[in-house]
């Protein structure tokens, strides 16, 4: 009898081939910025907690409560949920609607918003779950060349871009992508991070565009994600989103913790979080680094030696794995940093260090 998955094995043989394949690590955090990776201790500067909240002994107690058992339209609807939507609505000025995930998130925004005869426009270095959305939307889709608002065409229902770029970690001005389409945004990278009150990109550049996409598990230290736009985006999620309607709710316990981090996200954080960003890519680009980025999100183009020199970063203590091809275009790979608002300046410094010396070793 043939072997009944010759196929597959086939597959993860070319991936290993092609460099490709790729290998789980367990990660025990021990402090806001350290964690065992495999056991070993390790500086982690790869993290999406940029507020370092996700440690925070409050929001640690807050995981408490049983899980969702349905979807919230069933039996899985909690006081926790309800709380924690008002408070991101008063924060964000307009209703708020949870999803289990940021993934979750877009593909019930995008699914809900566009469809046949539409036309939605999409920055060609949106996040998958954006670029999956808009397919299983059914809308006519153009791809736009990064950053570039002056090729948005006139018909265009919809546009769609993220306001820190999770990659390449650079930030778009948004009055150029306005007009009379919706501007639909993922401020995943930037809620709680950047902006009044941490509402993100948009609040900071005076902008409110029509549908906003944030999470719950980078700044704020918890997990999920929420939609914020018009009364009547609410009214058409709950109804008919499919990955509203159709999944288990958020556990109890992660809906108190994303609200004890959305009280915890403060100026001051945001202060330190933006003075270490500074302090990183600065010192990156005095020892020779390419480095790209506007924010918290430190990209170091490192090409074919991105895997050679994530490992003599871990060799150093350094926990920052290499990106490659299919996540960024190949020729692009990089050593994807991140700067929290608890590193210290020693950290900092050591981190500095090693990718000097990683980038200088032959």
């Amino acid at each position: 009898m043939a072997d009944r998955y010759a196929r597959l094995r086939a597959r993860v043989d070319g991936l290993e081939i092609a460099g490709l394949r790729r290998r789980l690590r367990v990660v025990e955090p021990t402090s806001a910025t350290n964690a065992r990776v495999d056991g070993r201790e390790m500086l982690i500067f790869c993290s999406n907690d940029y507020l370092g909240l996700s440690a925070h002994p409050d929001i640690k107690a807050a995981f408490v409560g049983g899980g969702g058992n349905s979807a919230r339209l069933v039996s899985g609807n909690r006081r926790a949920h309800e709380a924690l939507e008002a408070a991101l609505s008063e924060t964000f000025g307009r209703p708020a609607t949870l999803f289990p995930s940021g993934y979750a998130a877009n593909l019930g925004l995008y699914t809900t918003v566009v469809g046949r005869g539409d036309l939605a426009v999409s920055d060609a270095l949106n996040h998958a779950s954006i670029i999956d959305g808009l397919r299983l939307s059914r809308a006519e889709r153009t791809i736009l060349p990064h950053g570039d608002a002056a090729a948005i065409p006139r018909s265009a229902t919809l546009v769609a871009t993220e306001t820190c770029f999770s990659m390449d970690g650079d930030i778009p001005e948004l009055q150029a992508w306005t007009g009379a389409h919706w501007l639909a945004v993922d401020e995943a990278h930037a809620v709680g991070a950047l902006g009044p009150q941490g509402r993100g990109v948009a609040a900071a550049q005076g902008i409110t565009p029509d549908f906003v996409v944030g999470t719950l598990g980078k700044a704020y230290g918890a997990a999920g994600a929420f939609v914020i736009g018009p009364p009547e985006l609410r009214e058409l999620l709950v109804s008919t989103a499919r990955s509203f309607v159709y999944t288990t709710a958020m556990p109890e316990g992660v809906a108190a913790a994303a609200l004890v981090g959305l009280k915890l996200a403060s100026t001051e954080r945001r202060e330190r979080l933006c003075a270490n960003a500074y302090r990183l890519r600065r010192g990156l680009r005095d020892v020779g680094a390419t480095v790209l980025g506007d924010a918290h999100i430190i990209p170091v183009l490192t090409g074919a030696r991105t895997m050679e020199v994530a490992a003599r970063l871990g060799d150093a203590g350094i926990f920052a794995p290499g990106i490659r091809f299919p996540t960024v275009p190949r020729g692009h790979e990089r050593i994807r940093l991140t700067a929290c608002s608890e590193h210290t300046d020693a950290q900092i410094d050591r981190c500095i260090d090693a990718v000097a010396r990683a980038l200088a070793a032959r």
